[in-house]
């Protein structure tokens, strides 16, 4: 990724699968481990044909805003060129919107987090 913007991608779902990302980036990402303080997981239904197929499922996690202190959600940080982080945005459907977030090891980061009202269910 040398001479390109790197992005920091926070993904606490499907795109840490050695499939997806083989999929989706053509390669498999090196990431670390971290954490999206103030926020918790729930599941929500996906239709995509394309998306159920990479991920194998379609029930993909999703984070909510929590008013619990101590909740935070576990994943990666991957860091992606400009055409990943495009491929990401490709491969999440509509229920997912990118936004900036501060990671418990204060990285910033992009993550997918919830675009919208739904409803949704309990892990």
């Amino acid at each position: 990724m040398t001479d390109q913007t790197v992005h920091h991608l926070f993904s606490y779902g499907t795109l840490q699968l050695p499939g997806v990302q083989l999929a989706r980036f053509g390669r498999r990402l090196d990431g670390r481990p971290d954490a999206l303080p103030g926020f918790r997981l729930t599941y929500i239904a996906i239709t995509d044909p394309e998306v159920i197929a990479a991920s194998g499922t379609d029930r993909h996690p999703l984070v909510v805003a929590s008013a619990e202190g101590g909740d935070a959600v576990e994943g990666s940080v991957f860091a992606l060129t400009d055409a990943e982080l495009a491929a990401a945005d490709d491969y999440e459907v509509d229920d997912y919107a990118r936004t900036e977030v501060v990671l418990r090891s204060g990285t910033r980061a992009w993550a997918y987090l919830d675009a919208g009202p739904r409803d949704v269910t309990a892990p």
